[in-house]
């Protein structure tokens, strides 16, 4: 159920809806971005969407429904959770004995198809309908978490976790049993369901002095999902840690534990963290699917260019690659892509790190435990006595793990670690404090990289270009020439275009307007320049300096080249880089 190109533009051009040449130029486009070309054709205006769709609906033989003004049956809409309804624009509206019509904006999204047919044990007769048409059914979704838990708190009578809000004051087995009480694990069955369905990295539970506050963190940014009784917080609590194998009856320190959950999604390995806090007991989960998803460094966002030099300076046999960042940047995700593509039969590969969030084939990983002394550096020692070719520490945190990475680099061997740095140049300066001899990094040092995370720009956005007040305000975080010479080394402006001529992307809707996200980064490639500036215990700014005479560019810079191909927005970039 797929429309080819060709196909799409004989009945474009046949209709006269579209010009020859826009389309070549919107497939052009569409190649060099990476995005479909119906997307492509409906984000520059060169043909209405609802047109497209109907012509689509033609040639696939499908109908055009128009449901922008129908009120669909709360239980049919129902057959489609709203997370999923929201994510893949698909939604339920009519449904006769065996048969479920759907309608949908994205005809060649079989996936999606295949999983409500198997879910719902019917067959499914899809639809092609528009943008506004998908926007009035969801509005149509009433039945929301919070109503959800509320049903299932008011209907279970036997409910035995009233009142007691000192948590200190129960034993084992009575936390137990609560922790046994079917309402309990309702609420956290469904608390972790609804939070894989909205794609959230992270579950916050946080008692307060009245209530327990669910957020769960999508995207990167946390978000509230729902408010919850206080009275069943001692309850929760307690399933979570029967789950993770906790200790019950200890609410003094903190504790570390997982457990695993299969859902219509997929399987997924859940890392509980508990602490405690003033009211009680505050909890984070992790989600962390069990099937890692094969990245390359293009699809983590990295231009052409700067893969093809990570790429080059990855087959040298020894070395140090760093990568740095905040945390929750995706430091990680980039090391493992690099393993991957480091991962043959003839290299052994070891990784020390805390904690090891995703298994991989052919590769050793060990998981520090500081409880039983396996830190990094105690690891890191015992690694080098397996015959490794390459080593992956998962991050630098003292002076001694900074010298056995050191030192492994200098010994024959390739080292891909992480650092807690702004930038790429302030990684230097930064292991120096740790105590590190300046011309042992520069003898070590290959490339630092410097990542942040920005959300990414569904389709729903729309053009628009900067006015003068927004660049004068833009001004004050980036050089402005800078950047201009980015985008006309990408090809996005032409020599002697100003900033106010580029076109950016915005989203239309704050909600829907963001999915998923994407890197945005600076690549230092220690040059002999920088290596004999690094020997002579030169700070962040000289090494700078020099990195620019070579070509280095910027975060920031990255970030506007990525927001004038569409990719995420101005705002995004700014955000996070001033973070």
């Amino acid at each position: 159920m797929k429309i080819e190109d060709q196909q799409l533009k004989a009945f474009l051009l046949d209709s006269g809806f579209v010009s020859e040449k826009d389309f070549e130029k919107a497939q052009i486009k569409s190649q060099k971005a990476g995005k479909r070309l119906r997307d492509i054709l409906i984000s520059d205006k060169i043909i209405e969407e609802e047109k497209l769709i109907k012509l689509e609906a033609y040639i696939l033989g499908i109908p055009f429904v128009d449901l922008e003004k129908e009120q669909i049956d709360p239980k049919i809409l129902e057959i489609i959770p709203e997370a999923t309804a929201k994510t893949h624009k698909i939604v339920a509206y009519k449904k006769r004995s065996k048969e479920l019509e759907v309608a949908m904006l994205d005809p060649g999204n079989l996936e999606i198809l295949d999983f409500l047919k198997k879910k719902s044990n019917l067959k499914i007769l899809p639809r092609l309908t528009n943008s506004k048409s998908i926007g009035n059914v969801l509005k149509q979704y009433s039945k929301s978490l919070e109503n959800e838990f509320a049903d299932i708190v008011k209907s279970e009578e036997s409910l035995e976790i009233t009142e007691d809000h000192k948590e200190n004051s129960k034993g084992a087995k009575d936390l137990e049993k609560e922790a046994k009480e079917i309402p309990v694990i309702k609420i956290v069955d469904t608390l972790v369901n609804h939070a894989i369905l909205e794609r959230a990295s992270d579950i916050h539970i946080e008692p307060t002095e009245k209530e327990v506050v669910v957020r769960y963190r999508i995207d990167g940014l946390l978000k509230d999902a729902m408010i919850l009784p206080k009275q069943v917080s001692n309850g929760i609590v307690a399933r979570i840690k029967v789950l993770s194998n906790l200790k019950l009856d200890e609410h003094r320190l903190p504790q570390d534990g997982r457990f695993r959950v299969s859902s219509d999604s997929g399987k997924y390995s859940i890392r509980v963290s508990i602490l405690p806090v003033f009211y009680g007991e505050k909890i984070v989960m992790r989600l962390l699917p069990d099937t890692v998803k094969s990245y390359d460094l293009e699809s983590l966002g990295f231009r052409k260019e700067m893969a093809q030099t990570i790429t080059a300076g990855l087959k040298k046999p020894l070395g140090m690659f760093l990568v740095t960042g905040p945390t929750g940047s995706g430091k990680t995700t980039t090391l493992y892509a690099m393993m991957e593509m480091l991962n043959k039969p003839e290299v052994n590969i070891s990784t020390v790190e805390d904690p090891v969030e995703y298994q991989m084939l052919r590769i050793n990983q060990t998981q520090i435990d500081s409880k039983i002394g396996l830190t990094f550096s105690s690891a890191l020692r015992s690694l080098l006595r397996q015959d490794p070719n390459i080593l992956m520490v998962g991050e630098i945190r003292d002076g001694e793990t900074a010298s056995l990475a050191i030192n492994a680099a200098l010994t024959g061997h390739l080292v891909l670690s992480t650092l807690h740095t702004n930038s790429a140049p302030g990684a230097i300066p930064r292991l120096i404090d740790m105590k590190v001899e300046p011309f042992l990094l520069s003898s070590t040092l290959n490339f630092i990289l410097a990542q942040r995370l920005v959300r990414k720009l569904s389709d729903d956005k729309e053009k628009y270009s900067l006015g003068k007040e927004q660049i004068q305000n833009i001004s004050k975080y980036c050089n402005i020439e800078k950047i201009m010479q980015s985008l006309v080394r990408e090809g996005v402006a032409k020599k002697g275009d100003k900033l106010e001529d580029i076109y950016f992307y915005k989203p239309k809707d704050m909600v829907s307007g963001y999915k998923g996200r994407l890197g945005i980064y600076e690549l230092l490639v220690v040059s002999e320049n920088i290596r004999n500036i690094i020997s002579r215990g030169a700070n962040a700014s000289e090494i700078l300096k020099q990195a620019e005479q070579e070509g280095f560019e910027a975060m920031v810079q990255d970030g506007f080249v990525k927001a004038a191909m569409g990719q995420t927005s101005i705002e995004e970039v700014l955000r996070v880089i001033n973070e």
